[in-house]
Formats: structure tokens, sequence, C-alpha cells
């Protein structure tokens, strides 16, 4: 599967693990959550209604397309949230959402 983004520069930054939906993936020190996601994967999550495959639409906190958990629950737009070591991320369809 083809990532959608492509890193063309800063390619030298630090390093950093964290997981998205039980597996390990490397991001850069400085990345937001969707640019670690899109550069491994052609899609962020699946939309909970519909399945349709989606992968943020303004990239700025604004629309709401973007969103990814913890796996705590909490809820993160993952375009403006900037990845962390060790975070645990899930992208896939949560309980917690059947139950709204």
């Amino acid at each position: 599967m083809p990532a959608l983004f492509r890193r063309v520069a800063e390619k030298d930054r630090k390093a950093i693990h964290l997981f998205v939906d039980g597996h390990e993936i490397e991001a850069r020190e400085g990345d937001t959550l969707l640019v670690a996601l899109l550069t491994r994967t052609d899609r962020l999550r699946h939309n909970e209604f519909d399945a349709s495959p989606r992968a943020g639409f303004c990239l700025m906190g604004a629309c709401q397309d973007c969103w990814v958990w913890t796996e705590a629950g909490e809820q993160l737009r993952a375009c403006s949230t900037t990845a962390q070591p060790g975070m645990r991320i899930t992208t896939t369809e949560v309980p917690w959402l059947m139950n709204r």
C-alpha cells in the first residue's frame, strides 16, 4: 500500500516510535499524527458511519475529518496533535463510539 505523503525535507530529524492500532511505526520528532500516519499508509482511518476511507481534509484543525483516538479513549485531531514517543493511537472504530 503506497503512502499518501512523501517526505521531501527534514529527513534527518530524530526518529521516534509510536503505536497505531497495536503496530509500532516510526515517525520524526515534530511530526503531527497525520504526517506520521500518512507517510506510512494511504488513509488515516475509516469513517465511523459508512466505512469510507478518510485522510484528513483541511489539514489545519478545522474540518474534524482526521479524528483518531488514544487507547484510553481521548479523541484527537491528527492534523494538529504532535506525535509523541510511545504514544498509543487507534484509528479503527472503537467500542465507545458504538454507544453514542
